[in-house]
């Protein structure tokens, strides 16, 4: 699963460092080549995006970074944590709903697919298979008990 995301956070470096290196520069020659930059838009742009891409290219290698320590066998066995699929009972809409615990980058609500950063996924975290939990989501509070939990170490069914 997070190979997937390391794939995609660095074809995005490649883009992006290509971006860097030749595109940006040859924006900026020709922005200079015509004259005054102090009221000059296409240099004011260049240099924007330029101030982007660098800043973007610095997030993804943190990113990157970030992803590379996590040690799946650290994770617990008993409790919801990344890699978790959790099938949760709505208490006060009567029904049941799944979800599986991703990074940010793989979240997909429609598919069933929630960040761990997500109200749902912090409210979630360290909890275990029996629970109720009470979440505060943006549309209001929202009560769930824990009905089954399958962690990243349980074989898929």
């Amino acid at each position: 699963m997070s190979e997937e995301i390391k794939q995609k956070i660095q074809e995005e470096l490649r883009q992006l460092e290509a971006e860097l290196r030749t595109e940006i520069p040859q924006e900026l020659k020709k922005a200079v080549a015509m004259g005054d930059l102090s009221e000059n838009a296409e240099y004011e742009a260049a240099r924007n995006r330029q101030d982007y891409v660098r800043a973007r290219i610095a997030h993804l290698r943190q990113r990157l970074a970030d992803l590379s320590m996590i040690d799946t066998s650290r994770l617990p066995t008993d409790r919801v944590s990344y890699g978790s699929t959790v099938v949760l009972y709505d208490v006060d809409a009567g029904d049941e709903v799944t979800y599986k615990l991703v990074m940010a980058e793989d979240a997909d609500v429609g598919k069933g697919k929630i960040s761990t950063t997500s109200p749902v996924g912090k409210g979630l975290m360290g909890r275990s298979e029996g629970d109720e939990v009470e979440i505060v989501t943006p549309s209001g509070k929202r009560r769930f008990e824990i009905v089954k939990l399958r962690t990243i170490h349980d074989s898929e069914e």
